[in-house]
């Protein structure tokens, strides 16, 4: 993984503002500080595979240009991680989304995949992974091509058996393309 921009979390971009809904709503790239929290919306989640704090805490350090939080009053609501392909950078891959259980139905996810693409006029293409039983996120993703307007594909990409650990399900790749064609 490799932060191939510069966008600082102390320096907030034209998105983090709230645009008209939920004016409570701030969207901006995370801060160390606030991986501790993201660690814990994942846990809460239900759904997600949690990964140990170190991770989220140097995700936010290293790919806050690459990822984003919601704030509400101050606090972490929800929050994407992703990178830019090392080798593709005008590919982001989303590697976790999620919302506090408390805000859910207020279409964050949504806001903070847009806030995201928004900041990172480089992008043409998302990617992200997406087991089969997880159809919250297929519709999170399938409504974002829609919105955009960009091509949605969903092939094979993780099998089980590349997964060490017994019981895990096969990761599809839902490859989001033609990003900002005609903008």
């Amino acid at each position: 993984m490799g932060q191939l921009i510069a966008h600082s979390a102390d320096h907030p971009s034209a998105t983090d503002q709230t645009t008209g809904e939920a004016s409570d709503l701030d969207f901006r790239p995370p801060t160390m500080e606030e991986g501790a929290a993201m660690w814990r919306i994942a846990r809460d989640s239900g759904t997600l595979d949690l990964n140990t704090s170190y991770a989220y805490l140097i995700m936010a350090r290293d790919f806050a240009a690459s990822s984003r939080v919601a704030i509400v009053a101050g606090e972490p609501v929800g929050f994407v991680l992703g990178y830019l392909r090392p080798t593709a950078p005008e590919r982001l891959f989303v590697w976790q989304i999620a919302v506090d259980e408390s805000q859910r139905g207020r279409r964050i996810a949504a806001r903070l995949l847009d806030a995201l693409l928004a900041d990172l006029p480089q992008v043409t293409t998302l990617e992200t992974t997406i087991t089969a039983d997880n159809a919250a996120s297929q519709r999170l993703f399938a409504s974002f091509a829609e919105r955009h307007g960009a091509s949605h594909h969903v092939g094979p990409l993780l099998t089980e058996a590349h997964f060490p650990d017994p019981g895990h399900g096969a990761e599809l790749l839902h490859e989001i393309s033609e990003l900002r064609r005609g903008t």
